[in-house]
């Protein structure tokens, strides 16, 4: 179909040439763009310019790479800017370019077949945009595309700052950790600053691993420059002389980059000795981690930058203390110090201006799970889930009916549909069991399982545990082990009362984060979806048609409407069908593979 429209498109008449005064094509090579194969179409414009008589000069310097828009789920994303007037296209592909030169570039009108629709205008207008400003918009592999856009001007500010000065600055604007658990950024580097001991050290925390977050990889892949301004500030406001980044070795584009971006900065006279002549000198070294998951709790981390295995420290002494090498150390995360800089170069009032009483400025989030528009998104403090659910999101999709959403990453916890309307800052996650964490938001409909999510998290953070204290060694393992028997049929009445007795023990008594923080869908999901659980171990019945072992393979006559999906898919032939005619399912044939639950968009199967 797309092939089709792609050959009528290309076979009709091209209009007439128009004067080109001004020609910039922009395209999205972050991580969802480069896999939906942006760098063949970025290679097709620029050939295809030149095969167009378009002047090689222009043609070269016209087509730019782009980060991450955020809208992943339409890329590959490309804007087209004509003679100042822009136009944004969604899912483009190589067979496309001609046409949008021909048309579009030349003859000056857009294709509106390929333009991106309100969906793309209400995900980015309903945020406020403030760290991924810039990623959609300048060449991540170019420090003079970052400084035009007013880059570093916030390290030659602070840096005729008194350190003091600095500090004050960063601690009257509110800033919080937006790692987790979301302590004064100010009020850390403060620590640091006092704290006996020398070398300081500042680390940037880039080990993002929770499961479909990419908030961290995409400011690093689309603007890694903000991220080496924001330690330089750093390390001058509480007196460090060395920084690490650590991030996984998983995000290749954003490793090259930033190191790319290390290097231009030190040609530039913003790395090294003497930094803008001020007598400051720092520098910055790059960490790969291996992909631990504890290894995004600091002590772990710095365990790790030691040549050590990654395993949490007892703490105090806190890092500020004793980090890494026994010397002060400030660990930020990506977000926190990518933020950094617009604060010193804009002030305080400006950042605090943005958000609530306690938590100020934005929050990026990766938008995931069973919703229309997945991607990435930034918002202000204090937005509630619906206007992030349903006015950016665009709802669930499929038009199901929205259940829960899980905030905070597998450690998280699940909030109901009844808590929609609830403001998304620090305290008021915190309140109802959940927390900001670094930033995952996982919508699930009324087709999810919340029995099964908790065995999903519980899987993953049992399996991620170091193993150094027993509580989370253990404990975790337990708890999954149960909620997975629960799943599949073998659950027995206390199991409830056994799960969350644990999971209080666990939450109390674990060394690190981690074990602190893991047993949280677990309480939550109880707490607001203890029915569901009362069913699976009572009534042998998952509502969600979701466990496996509940299914019996019985079409609900009153709900099927006859669309015969589940016939055209069964691989062997056991289910009957016929037009205007419920199905039905023949179990002796039956293999039970599942396909049908699959495919039924009305889940008219038992």
């Amino acid at each position: 179909m797309v092939t089709r429209k792609v050959n009528e498109l290309a076979a009709r008449k091209p209009p007439q040439k128009q004067a080109i005064k001004e020609l910039i094509i922009k395209v999205c090579v972050g991580t969802g763009g480069l896999a939906a194969g942006s760098q063949e179409v970025l290679n097709k414009f620029r050939k295809q310019l030149k095969a167009q008589g378009i002047k090689a000069d222009i043609a070269e310097k016209c087509t730019k790479k782009t980060g991450c828009r955020g809208f992943c789920a339409k890329d590959v994303l490309v804007d087209v800017i004509r003679n100042k007037k822009k136009s944004t296209y969604q899912f483009i592909t190589p067979d496309k370019v001609n046409t949008i030169i021909e048309d579009h570039i030349i003859g000056g009108e857009p294709v509106e077949e390929w333009l991106v629709g309100p969906d793309y205008e209400a995900f980015h207008s309903k945020g406020t945009k403030v760290l991924l400003k810039q990623c959609g918009e300048i060449d991540p592999e170019d420090i003079e595309a970052y400084i035009e856009t007013g880059g570093y001007k916030g390290t030659q500010k602070a840096l005729k700052m008194k350190p003091k000065a600095v500090l004050e600055e960063i601690k009257k604007s509110g800033l919080r950790g937006r790692g987790g658990a979301g302590f004064p950024t100010g009020d850390k580097w403060e620590l640091c600053s006092n704290a006996e001991g020398s070398p300081k050290y500042i680390i940037c925390n880039a080990d993002e691993g929770d499961p479909g977050a990419f908030m961290d990889r995409s400011i690093i892949e689309g603007n890694p420059h903000s991220i080496i301004e924001g330690l330089i500030i750093g390390a001058y406001a509480f007196g460090a002389s060395m920084g690490y980044v650590y991030i996984r070795a998983e995000y290749p584009v954003a490793v090259t980059r930033l190191r790319l971006a290390i290097k231009e900065a030190k040609k530039k006279g913003y790395l090294g000795k003497n930094i803008c002549k001020s007598k400051f000198d720092f520098d910055i070294r790059i960490k790969e981690g291996a992909g631990a998951f504890v290894c995004g709790e600091e002590t772990a981390l710095i365990a790790s930058i030691e040549g050590g295995r990654g395993m949490p420290r007892s703490k105090p002494p806190f890092p500020v203390y004793q980090g890494l090498w026994g010397k002060p150390t400030v660990v930020n995360n990506v977000e926190t110090l990518a933020t950094v800089p617009l604060i010193i170069a804009k002030g305080s009032k400006w950042f605090s201006s943005i958000g609530t009483k306690h938590s100020k400025g934005t929050k990026v989030f990766a938008l995931t799970g069973k919703i229309k528009n997945t991607g990435l998104i930034e918002v202000p403090m204090g937005m509630n889930l619906k206007e992030i659910i349903y006015d950016i999101g665009g709802g669930c999709a499929n038009n199901r009916k929205f259940k829960a959403v899980q905030t905070g990453g597998p450690s998280g916890g699940c909030i109901p549909a009844s808590l929609i309307d609830m403001p998304v800052d620090y305290e008021s996650l915190k309140s109802i069991g959940s927390m900001m964490g670094s930033g995952g938001m996982v919508v699930m409909d009324d087709t999810t399982c919340m029995v099964d999510m908790a065995r999903f998290f519980m899987e993953f953070t049992q399996s991620e545990s170091c193993g150094k204290c027993l509580p989370c060694r253990v404990g975790n393992k337990r708890l999954y082990e149960r909620l997975k028997d629960i799943t599949e049929g073998k659950g027995v009445e206390g199991d409830i009362d056994f799960l969350l007795s644990l999971a209080e023990d666990i939450k109390i008594s674990s060394l690190c984060g981690l074990g602190q923080t893991a047993p949280n869908p677990v309480i939550s999901t109880i707490k607001y979806f203890r029915d569901e659980y009362e069913a699976h171990i009572r009534e042998h019945r998952c509502p969600a048609g979701v466990c496996e072992a509940f299914r019996k393979y019985v079409v609900k006559t009153d709900v099927c409407k006859m669309c015969g999906k589940c016939f055209r898919e069964c691989p062997a032939d056991a289910i009957l069908w016929a037009r205007k005619k419920p199905a039905f399912i023949d179990r002796e044939k039956c293999i039970k593979c599942g396909n049908c639950y699959e495919v039924c968009p009305f889940h008219a199967i038992l």
